[in-house]
């Protein structure tokens, strides 16, 4: 029973924790909420950052989840700029801030989110060396971005995933010159495959974006601090005032680590370890977001999703669960990207390796299209580009696991809605 005496803390103030602390208000909790945020801004969505906050066309207050004034109308005790140092899982009690001030817990939840990669070669201690993350780096990126498109300066982007390419976007259209290495044959090749990875290259090429594959960066050269160039392992040197490193994100899992709680091993993401219910191995403690490997029944596996919806539905999911709600996680993963033009939006999970064809439906030379992978005529996952309003019948095909005809599939005159079950 949920009463007025407990106190649930939430450690992590992006989106999956504002939302849980915002549904743990709508769920009637009248107990103690606090929401520990090691940055200094309050709780904001992340997809701007490297969309239209970046490009300009999105004020900075429109990225916060909620209006400041928020917290303290809902009796949420926000502490911001704050680290957790501890979890003490005997005593339920989590240790922050420089003073190492101790609140106990009835209920805690994780949701401490990921970390960029770091190159780890010479040369990324120089001024022009970036990563993109937080609403700091954004700022930061803006105003390079600004510059470079100025001075006709080039920006080299390491790592072709979706920051990578909508950072590379955002740089051509404020006029950049720009290069990006990536290790794999194909931009997003771990996530869409050869198939639709080639599509992304040729959009890129088309707006002036050059791109060095099958490499990596070994070396950024400098001078007096700064940037000069950027050398990859197969000899080659690229001119450069400013360097992005999105090589992708790993999770923040030290604390979690550090109080004895179960990680997945690579295979599983190297998230916290959850069961349907956003529970770790320890009953008191849930996570939710990016942090977290989660069992999906559908696709018979455990999953680390780092996109928007995962916080977004993840953090209302535990929060309830924590209330003691009858609760299963088991969304589809979804993402979306704007790039130039482009407009997409994704929903499944199927790696390469996963399927066994790509059925099409539209026109992908005019880049209006859906695609579908399918493995033994299932629907594993669907991408539309350009084509709006069809993500629940998608996801309604990859939930019902039927058989699909693939003629059908990629016959536009036949309505989705026909094919899903």
């Amino acid at each position: 029973m949920v009463d007025a005496d407990q106190t649930f803390v939430i450690v992590g103030g992006g989106l999956a924790g504002a939302k849980a602390a915002e549904t743990l208000r709508a769920e009637g909790f009248t107990g103690r909420v606090i929401l520990i945020c090691d940055e200094r801004d309050h709780p904001y969505e992340r997809p701007p950052l490297s969309k239209g906050y970046l490009l300009g066309k999105e004020e900075r207050e429109s990225v916060f989840v909620h209006e400041p004034a928020w917290y303290a109308a809902h009796d949420i005790e926000l502490h911001l700029g704050q680290t957790v140092d501890a979890i003490d899982r005997a005593a339920k009690t989590v240790r922050f801030g420089d003073d190492g001030t101790a609140v106990r817990y009835d209920k805690l939840l994780l949701a401490t989110g990921a970390e960029p990669r770091r190159l780890d070669i010479p040369g990324t201690d120089l001024a022009g060396v970036h990563h993109l993350r937080r609403l700091a780096h954004a700022e930061r990126l803006k105003h390079v971005l600004t510059n470079l498109g100025r001075d006709n300066g080039h920006l080299v982007i390491a790592g072709a995933g979706w920051i990578g390419l909508e950072v590379a976007a955002a740089a051509r259209e404020y006029g950049a010159e720009v290069t990006v290495v990536h290790r794999g044959p194909t931009p997003l090749h771990s996530v869409l495959g050869p198939e639709l990875g080639q599509l992304f290259a040729e959009l890129h090429r088309e707006h002036g974006v050059r791109f060095h594959f099958n490499a990596r960066l070994t070396e950024i050269t400098g001078q007096d601090g700064m940037v000069l160039a950027a050398r990859t392992d197969d000899g080659e040197e690229h001119p450069a005032h400013d360097v992005l490193a999105a090589i992708g994100a790993a999770p923040r899992t030290h604390l979690a680590e550090a109080a004895g709680l179960e990680i997945a091993g690579p295979a599983h993401g190297g998230g916290i370890v959850v069961d349907e219910r956003l529970r770790t191995s320890d009953p008191d403690i849930h996570a939710a977001g990016d942090v977290v490997s989660f069992p999906h029944a559908l696709f018979d596996t455990r999953l680390r999703v780092e996109h928007w919806a995962n916080a977004l539905n993840g953090g209302p999911a535990a929060a309830r669960a924590m209330l003691g709600h009858d609760v299963t996680y088991d969304r589809v993963p979804y993402f979306f990207s704007d790039q130039y033009d482009l407009g997409m939006e994704y929903s499944g999970w199927a790696p390469p390796g996963s399927y066994d064809q790509v059925v099409m439906r539209g026109d992908a030379g005019k880049r209006e299209f859906i695609a579908f992978w399918v493995k033994e005529g299932r629907v594993l996952a669907g991408m539309n580009v350009n084509v709006w309003n069809v993500t629940d019948p998608i996801q309604r095909l990859i939930r019902g696991r039927a058989r699909v005809d693939t003629e059908n599939l990629a016959d536009p005159h036949i309505p989705l809605e026909d094919l899903a079950p």
